[in-house]
């Protein structure tokens, strides 16, 4: 999507409405200004502390879970990589 906007008397631009929910924009969010061969503007995607630790902290217990134990010399010399991520 390309568009032409009008810089206002004091450098404000307006985000048309289509522009702002096709990146998920509301009031009061912040975007990263970056300026590159023209203006790149990114909206900041904030994380949720609170559910990142509580995802953190499942993940844990999981890998307490897991039962683990060093490979042999030679276990693994017939496993290839790309076999894992087939399917």
């Amino acid at each position: 999507m390309t568009l032409k906007l009008k810089v206002g008397k004091k450098g404000y631009i307006i985000l048309p409405k289509a522009v702002r929910e096709a990146v998920g924009l509301k009031e009061g969010d912040e975007v990263i200004v970056e300026i590159r061969d023209g203006i790149l503007l990114k909206p900041v995607r904030k994380v949720d502390i609170d559910k990142l630790k509580e995802f953190l902290e499942e993940h844990v217990e999981k890998l307490k879970d897991l039962k683990s134990s060093e490979p042999r010399p030679g276990e693994l010399a017939g496993v290839y990589m790309e076999e894992e991520f087939e399917n």
